[in-house]
């Protein structure tokens, strides 16, 4: 009988994360690779990804998604075929007003999130068209739905995310190419908060005071991986994941 996708093993399957060197990324590599993927594991820090490769039986390559040579040389490792991208690479700088924004901070928020999901996906569409059943999951955020003070540049970001996933759906429509975005609200990474507030530990701790279980890497991870494992016919257009302690952006429940 001639095997279809939903019954071919998924260990001949390749996957590539990217900002696999810490948090959801790294959570999401350890993830599929325990779904049977082979998984590529991109990021700059190359001694976290070098590490974490060796764990899960994957392979590392060092990537900038904003540099257009970095993102070319990692097509270039991945090969003539990918079943499963991953566009983690992400962040927040900087919790300023608009009025008194550092627009450098909404320059590169921009860049990574954005431009860097648009060069890594044009780098790696031919490998996906050529798997015969490809998937692209974005790793968005409630803060691409739901703006709040002191995040404009984030949440233009990631709302930008949003739009990027939701044309693309559109502009693949009839190729073996499923498009998801995963949209996590609150989660306590161990990077997150402190990037976005400069290393300021009690800035960053402060986001998460008084929650009850946020969400943590894993939790996301296992979401990617679900969706990376539904058959060939199913798209999961997008996956909103929230702790049960936050109802909305603004509406956080917290134990005092």
């Amino acid at each position: 009988m001639t095997e279809t996708p939903q019954s071919t093993p998924q260990r001949t399957r390749t996957a590539v994360v990217t900002g696999a060197s810490s948090g959801i990324g790294a959570a999401t590599a350890r993830a599929l690779a325990a779904a049977g993927f082979d998984v590529v594991c991109a990021a700059r820090r190359t001694d976290r990804i070098d590490a974490l490769a060796q764990e899960i039986g994957g392979r590392a390559v060092a990537c900038d998604v904003t540099d257009d040579a970095s993102v070319a040389a990692l097509a270039s490792a991945v090969g003539d075929t990918l079943h499963v991208l991953v566009n983690n690479a992400g962040g927040a700088f900087g919790s300023d007003p608009v009025e008194s924004a550092d627009v450098e901070q909404w320059r590169a928020m921009y860049d990574v999130n954005v431009l860097g999901l648009v060069r890594v996906t044009q780098a790696l569409l031919p490998a996906l068209r050529a798997s015969g059943d490809g998937l692209i999951v974005n790793v968005g955020s409630t803060a691409g739905r739901i703006a709040y003070e002191k995040g404009g540049g984030y949440t233009a970001a990631k709302h930008a995310t949003q739009v990027v996933t939701e044309t693309l759906r559109l502009e693949l429509n009839g190729e073996p190419i499923r498009v998801s975005e995963i949209a996590p609200g609150m989660v306590r990474t161990e990077e997150f908060a402190m990037v976005r507030f400069g290393g300021d530990a009690e800035a960053a701790a402060a986001v998460y005071d008084g929650v009850p279980d946020p969400l943590v890497a894993e939790d996301v991870a296992d979401a990617i991986a679900w969706v990376a494992t539904r058959p060939a016919h199913v798209n999961i257009d997008e996956l909103v994941i929230k702790p049960r302690a936050q109802a909305a952006q603004h509406k956080v429940h917290r134990v005092r």
